[in-house]
């Protein structure tokens, strides 16, 4: 390299010679800078790279995972338990249905003989029926017969005689017998349920018979289930039932000549009167 000496000129050999000087041109395909991007992303991928690696490894370590296994069943086994609520409201009565409660129990306050037996408790002496007290015979059951009454003669009552049924006069002076004659048992239909029969007890029935209501014993058939039986029919009287045939419709029991037939019906007061019957106490 030359010498330089002070206040000389610099030599121009000396400096790189520029790229206008050289006739060289610039490399356009290289834009400034890439050298360092491509170095900060192979540098990205490699701490990427190292990430994922540690990781895996991480996961793949049999000894930390059964740790931290052993720690999260220690944990979870000291932690309490929290029992379940009970409802606010308890269900009553069978099934989750309301159920009325015995007024003896309401009354006192006592527990039921289930959770007396439960707590050990015995039965109260008192509640024990006493030895010594007398038992009394039931008492006789009422007359559960019924008397058919006359609206238009309220003296006279449906009475048997000879098996034919008449309009007689009954009341407390007459015979034990007459009463029970004048006394009968209203039962469901024989023939339809929802009408009546009138029973004797005796396996007989009241029946129309060539239009004319007797007693017969009930034989089974058909017909006489149906002569057998009368379905109530509303009146204008109070407290009073006309008597439709159930397999004559539109005839109904009437007592003529004080007689109990079954006749057609007719728009009159008369035929109205005499056809309307009271269902009263039996006067046997």
């Amino acid at each position: 390299m030359p010498e330089r000496t002070p206040g000389s000129a610099p030599d121009p050999s000396a400096r790189p010679a520029k790229v206008w000087e050289t006739g060289e041109t610039l490399d356009e395909s290289r834009v400034p800078g890439t050298r360092r991007l491509w170095l900060a992303g192979a540098l990205l991928v490699a701490v990427l790279a190292s990430t994922v690696t540690a990781v895996v490894v991480l996961d793949d370590d049999p000894d930390t995972s059964a740790k931290d296994k052993t720690e999260n069943t220690t944990s979870s086994a000291n932690e309490p338990l929290i029992p379940n609520q009970p409802p606010a409201t308890a269900p009553s009565g069978k099934s989750g249905l309301a159920a009325p409660d015995s007024s003896d129990s309401a009354a006192d306050g006592s527990a039921s003989p289930e959770a007396q037996q439960q707590g050990g408790t015995k039965p109260d002496s008192a509640s024990r029926p006493s030895k010594s007290a007398s038992a009394k015979p039931p008492s006789k059951p009422a007359s559960s017969g019924k008397s058919v009454q006359a609206v238009n003669y309220p003296d006279r009552y449906w009475h048997l005689d000879d098996d034919s049924v008449r309009l007689d006069q009954v009341g407390s002076g007459s015979s034990s017998r007459t009463r029970d004659e004048a006394t009968f048992k209203v039962v469901p239909g024989i023939a339809d349920s929802s009408c009546v029969s009138f029973s004797l007890g005796d396996s007989r029935y009241l029946r129309h018979y060539q239009f004319r209501l007797r007693a017969d014993r009930h034989n089974g058939s058909e017909l006489f289930k149906q002569d057998a039986t009368f379905c109530p029919r509303p009146t204008s009287f109070n407290d009073a039932v006309m008597l439709e045939s159930y397999n004559y419709r539109g005839r109904f029991l009437r007592h003529r000549n004080f007689q109990v037939r079954l006749e057609s019906f007719e728009n009159s007061h008369l035929y109205r009167a005499d056809t309307a019957f009271r269902l009263v106490k039996g006067l046997g």
